[in-house]
Parts: C-alpha cells; structure tokens; sequence
C-alpha cells in the first residue's frame, strides 16, 4: 500500500485483494482534521466514523463495504465530505436505522456522486443543517416495500440541499422538521412515498420526477411549500395520489405534471388557517382516475389555467359534501377542461358558456363509495346520459368554471423535456391508451371478419 501526502492531502494506492480490504478507520484516524483522504480503486472496510473534518474523496469508484452489518459510514463531525465512491452492503436492521451515510450533530456534511448498493437507509441526517446530498444513486436491499428502509431521509437538518439524486427500490424519502429545504431535480421510482414532508416550512420542491410509488409526494403540517415544475406519474398504490396535501398552509404549486395517477392532487384541510389562501396554476391533470380529489369543507383554493385532460372524474369528493369556498378561476381566468361542449364565438380563448362539472354518476358515486365499483361501466354511462337527456334528473353542479380556457395553456419547460407541455410519462400513457383502444376495437372486429368470410374447399 503506497500513501503519499500532497499539501495536506492524501492518496492511498493500495493495490489490494477483493478478499482482504484495507482498514480504512486506520487511514481516516491518521489524516488530520481539514485534510482530504483521497483513495484509489479497491476494497475498503466499512463500519467507520469520520469523527473530524475531512474530505473522503474517491478515484474510479473504490467499495467501502459494511458486510451486512451496522452503517457503512456514520459521520459525528461537521465539514466532511464524501464523494465518488460505491458504499455497500449495510445490515437491515430498522430499529438501529443502518445506512450508508448516517450523521448525528453533524452540519454542513456533502454527500456527492456516489453509489449506494445493498443499504437499508441511504442517507440519513440528524441534525445536520446546511448539508448537501447530490447526484448519488441510490439503490435498496431486497426486502418487502415495509421492511426497507428510506433512500433520503432528513430530521432536523433544516436548509439542506437534496439535487439530482436518483433513488429506485427505496422505502421513502423523508424530510421533517428541516425548513428551508431545497428538493430539486431528483428521480424517485419503485417506492412508497416518492417524498414524505412533516413540519418543514418554506421547502421548495422542484424539477423532480416522482414516478411508479405508491404515493408520488405526501406533504404534511407544513407552510409556505413552492411545488414546481414536477412530474408525478403512474403512482397507483392504493391512495396512488400523485400530491397529497394535509394541514398544509400557502402552497403556490405551478407547472406539475400529474399523469395516470390513481388521484392528481388530493387535499385535505388544506390550506388548514382560516387566513390563508392557496394557489393552484399551470398544472396538468391528464388520465388520472381521479384529477383532483377533496376531502368535504375544504375551501379556499384557488384554480386557474391548470389543464384537466380525460381524467375519470375530473374532480371529486370522498364523501358527502361540496365544492363551496373554492375558487375555479382567478382574475377571469379560468381553466381547460377536455370534455368542456362550450364554444368560444369571439376567439379570445376563453369559454363563452361557463364549464359545468354536474355528472349524475359521480354524485351518486360522492354519496355512496360502493358504487365506484361500476364506474365506466354501461350502466354508469346510461345514467350520465339520463341525466343530460332529461333535466329533471340533473345533479347541482359540482363545480362551476365561469371562464373556461378553449386553448390548452403551454407549461412551463422541465430540463431535459423541452419546451412543449407533454412529458415522457405522457406520452407513454398516451400511447398505452391509444393501444388498448385499438386492441377494443380491433377485437370484435377481427371476430366479425371470421364469422363473414366464406369457408374455403379443403
């Protein structure tokens, strides 16, 4: 093994077998505080603590490997950094919390560019303010979705930046009592809750891609929450809500994408102070179940420019209840709704006829939850069509936009989507619809065909 000092840092060449891994506790306790250990491609033992500050700095992806029992690396210093390295193969208890990284009392901790594999938790931050956590892979143990751990979670780190991390397999990943978080640019795929927030006022959460959880994002007992410019698709466990939002305060969410979510955005007592408002603009609502779910008295929302494209119900109510205290246009403007028959003689984009959300099914489905069973069922369309055939039967409407938008409006662009207000997710949704729709037809079809066709002489 070579080590060689450089202006206080130094590289460790070691040169070593995969079955006899160098000691690394024995490296870190012999550097000196500030210093940056640097260590070439090879097998490091885990199990350490940086008890000072220092800078663990990787070349060509070294392992530092736990062998399956306690943290990989637990970090009790403030300023230390690790980057560049594969740390794996943590032990899989949830009552001792075992990660990859895992700090206590510790600020401004970096942890950048690595690859975690095999580990219970990722990362996890206790009482690490003004730390970083950014483009790292993040991968899980082979466990039931329960009996995993977290990919990313922080507790009372407030103001740590999570960016361009990518977490696939995980359990959660948790941000609470940590305000002032910055949540950007991050893909979460296979999880429960792509994000989880508890007690973190003024978070902003953006750019991230929240794709195939059970849950998309779960955002709790939080304020002043900027929700921006995110996908969150195709999370469809059995709430499957893309967003949920409970006892939230002065959430400002603008340019989401929720696509083919079990429920878009669902809100509950939220916003939770009688003083304040909320605002929901330029987002799209596109083949959900449900685009936009309320729990009853929910009020003081307001609406405006969202897009809502062929969701099962546009929007709904989990029980008895109205839309009363929630407002579906702003300044005039109001929203754009796929099944909106209006028109629009003066081309100015804007519905001359307000939308009127007034299903008769979905009321019946309000009222009585059993009866979802039968939606999009010939039934539940005669129903509907009962209803618009004969006044008499016409529910109160649900939701009334009095300035509908003819135009769908243009999202803002999402890095690496362009400039056009569709998605990859969309898009592949789109796809799978269009498909399923010819398989409908093209069946039948094909039988019709058969039974016409004239026998051929054997």
């Amino acid at each position: 093994m070579l080590a060689v000092t450089v202006l206080g840092a130094v590289v460790i060449a070691p040169g070593m077998a995969e079955d006899d891994p160098i000691d690394l506790q024995t490296l870190i306790d012999a550097a000196d505080p500030g210093s940056t250990l640097t260590l070439e491609p090879g097998n490091y033992r885990g199990n350490v603590v940086i008890d000072k500050p220092l800078t663990l700095l990787g070349r060509d992806w070294p392992v530092i490997d736990a062998a399956g029992t306690g943290n990989v690396i637990e970090v009790t210093a403030p300023d230390v950094t690790i980057e560049g390295f594969v740390l794996r193969s943590t032990g899989d208890s949830l009552d001792q919390e075992n990660a990859g990284v895992s700090s206590n009392s510790a600020p401004r901790i970096v942890v950048r560019g690595n690859r975690f594999e095999d580990v219970l938790f990722g990362t996890f931050l206790r009482k690490s303010p003004d730390s970083v956590i950014a483009d790292n892979d993040v991968g899980a143990k082979d466990l039931d979705l329960g009996r995993r751990g977290d990919g990313i979670r922080i507790w009372e780190s407030p103001r740590t930046l999570v960016e361009g991390n990518t977490v696939i397999g995980g359990r959660d990943s948790v941000f609470w009592f940590s305000d002032g978080v910055i949540v950007r640019n991050n893909v979460v795929k296979d999880g429960r809750y792509g994000l989880h927030f508890m007690y973190s006022d003024g978070a902003i959460v953006e750019g991230n891609e929240l794709v195939g959880n059970s849950v998309g994002s779960f955002l709790m007992y939080s304020a002043g929450l900027e929700l921006r410019n995110n996908i969150m698709a195709e999370n469809y466990g059995p709430s499957g809500y893309g967003v949920g939002l409970k006892d939230m305060d002065g959430v400002h969410a603008t340019g989401n994408r929720f696509i083919g979510n079990r429920v878009g955005m669902y809100l509950d007592n939220t916003p939770w102070s009688y003083d304040k408002h909320q605002t929901v603009s330029g987002n799209l609502f596109a083949y959900n179940k449900v685009g936009v779910l309320f729990q009853p008295s929910v009020e003081r929302n307001h609406f405006t420019e969202n897009a809502f494209i062929d969701n099962g119900e546009q929007v709904a109510i989990t029980q008895s209840g109205t839309f009363e205290g929630n407002e579906w246009e702003v300044a005039g403007v109001g929203n754009y709704w796929s099944d909106f028959a209006g028109y629009d003689a003066d081309g100015d984009g804007i519905g001359d006829v307000p939308y009127r959300l007034e299903e008769l099914y979905s009321t019946l489905t309000d009222n009585h939850p059993d009866l979802v069973f039968f939606n999009e069922t010939p039934a539940a369309k005669a129903v509907d069509l009962a209803a618009r055939m004969f006044p008499v039967l016409r529910p109160r409407p649900k939701v009334e936009d009095a300035h509908p938008l003819t135009v769908q409006p243009e999202l803002p662009a999402i890095p690496g989507m362009g400039a056009d207000s569709t998605s990859p997710s969309l898009l592949v949704v789109s796809v799978l619809l269009v498909l399923g729709a010819v398989a409908i037809i093209a069946v039948p079809m094909r039988r019709q065909r058969r039974r016409r066709s004239p026998r051929t002489a054997s």
